[in-house]
């Protein structure tokens, strides 16, 4: 190994992990130095396609796809080398090195780690001999001490790669002095001297009013406290694991394009665009919503009932990891009814990847891979669930013929990606579809019926050509972000602690 390891623990999930392992791979970047983020392992249905091995494509959870833009670097496999995606509360797909392992997708957790673990640590050694620093993220927190023998995410990889170690815990939360000692403690020795600092993130108020906790903490763990890091809610990152609050995002500024209005040009209305997004139990790929959130124009709502879809104007159905099962439940919780009303008052409906899959008449599932199931029957399009994963990224073009509530997309280039076992045809016996959205080979990715759109492009907002014409604005670019987190830590870390954690650890 030739570079060295920055590793970010935290106190739990949640803490802040994915989001300052992101601003320091950049900080790290702007030093001149060659970095690369690592994962051991993510949980998470929020996927990117990337390069994988011997050329084909595989795929690495979202937050590792951020952290190696961020760190300037070009994201793969290896960065990420086991990605679990929760399919139910009892089983996970998984993907090894960005490719399904369906034997360890069977496998019981704790008889599969150390095989997982092999693949993990053979990809964070050819990664510390390529780079000058390498940041690793952990998963939850480091003390499990029920897990701890089988745990090759958090202090087994910090040993490996002889980390410097961050802890990180939410303040906003409370209790933050305890989860940072008591995660401390539980600790085995050789594993504490790992820890080179604590950080308190999210912190509202007066960090005067902190003292004499984080003195009292060194004392008694000799492990200083390096940062206290400000509540920052648009920071411009998705969240990686959930769905996040929908906190007011701007003022009555007038919207410039209103497609609720069905003109697709600029809107006279004025107030924010309010776009609900069903939020079914295994939504996935919720990272590509975020530019929509960073525009001053527009509110996103997560719907999970009938109320939480009044008064929208767009009603989006985000992508799945069990479609037939989120349709059921979206039925369940007679939300088809209010997104059939809402197509039939001529008010758009957007599905994407799954979200295509519901809108549809049917889904046949031969192999047994999400279930069969009838769709709500607002594209006249049947979806048949095929072994083989899809992966790729993809250039694609919106057909000139487009017109209502979609017309902005007409003739626009897109560029995306694709995740899916799903392949989509029109249904024989019924009207057709119109095909609206092409890949470079000139197949239809997307079709359309009145105001509802299906597509199978994920990352079409992230896409700032899509983004101007439907709203007369780009999004914040990535690079921007990335940037404003490198200068959000270095304003608040202490002096010279970064550069540190690159340095041998001193005897106390």
């Amino acid at each position: 190994m030739t570079g060295r390891a920055v590793m970010v623990l935290g106190t739990t999930s949640g803490a802040g992990k994915s989001f300052l392992t992101t601003a320091l791979c950049r900080w790290y970047a702007r030093q001149g130095l060659k970095v690369a983020p690592y994962k051991a392992q993510n949980m998470s249905n929020n996927a990117r396609v990337v390069p994988g091995l011997d050329g084909r494509a595989g795929e690495i959870g979202s937050a590792q796809y951020f952290q190696a833009l961020a760190a300037r670097a070009r994201p793969e496999v290896r960065m990420n080398p086991v990605l679990l995606k929760p399919e139910k509360d009892t089983a996970s797909q998984v993907v090894v090195l960005g490719e399904v392992d369906e034997a360890l997708s069977r496998a019981p957790w704790r008889e599969r780690s150390e095989t997982l673990w092999t693949h993990a640590r053979g990809a964070l050694h050819e990664l510390l001999a390529e780079n000058d620093v390498v940041v690793i993220e952990g998963a939850g927190s480091p003390a499990e001490i029920n897990l701890h023998s089988s745990d090759y995410v958090n202090m087994r990889t910090a040993r490996e790669a002889g980390a410097a170690c961050l802890l990180v815990t939410d303040i906003d939360r409370g209790g933050a002095f305890a989860h940072l000692f008591g995660t401390h403690q539980l600790l085995p020795a050789e594993e504490r001297a790992l820890i080179r600092g604590f950080v308190l993130n999210r912190f509202r108020g007066d960090a005067a009013l902190l003292s004499p906790g984080p003195e009292m903490l060194q004392q008694m763990t000799g492990v200083p406290t390096l940062a206290t890091l400000p509540m920052w809610r648009g920071h411009g990152l998705p969240e990686e694991d959930g769905v996040f609050d929908d906190q007011p995002t701007g003022g009555t500024s007038a919207l410039a394009a209103s497609i609720a209005s069905g003109t697709g040009g600029a809107a006279t209305r004025r107030g924010p665009l309010r776009i609900a997004v069903v939020a079914y139990p295994r939504l996935s790929n919720l990272d590509e919503f975020q530019p929509l959130r960073n525009l001053p124009d527009v509110r996103l709502a997560w719907a999970r009932e009938p109320a939480d879809l009044d008064g929208a104007d767009w009603i989006v159905l985000p992508g799945s990891k069990a479609v037939a099962a989120d349709l059921a439940w979206l039925r369940a919780q007679r939300l088809d009814v209010v997104i059939a009303a809402h197509a039939a008052a001529g008010r758009p409906v957007l599905g994407i990847c799954g979200g295509l899959q519901m809108l549809g008449e049917a889904l046949i599932d031969p192999h047994g891979l999400d279930g069969n199931a009838p769709g709500l029957g607002l594209l006249p399009l049947v979806t048949s669930f095929e072994r083989e994963k899809l992966l790729r990224d993809t250039e694609c073009r919106f057909a000139p013929e487009l017109d209502g509530p979609w017309a902005a997309l007409a003739s626009l280039p897109a560029r995306g990606y694709e995740i899916h076992h799903g392949r989509t045809a029109q249904h024989p016996s019924l009207p057709t579809a119109q095909p609206v959205l092409f890949d470079g080979l000139g197949e239809p990715l997307g079709w359309r019926h009145g105001p509802v759109l299906g597509h199978y492009l994920h990352g079409l907002f992230e896409d700032e050509r899509v983004l101007a014409a439907l709203f007369a604005r780009p999004s914040r670019p990535l690079d921007q972000v990335f940037d404003e987190l490198a200068d959000y830590v270095d304003r608040h870390f202490a002096p010279g602690a970064l550069q540190s954690l690159l340095e041998p650890r001193q005897p106390p």
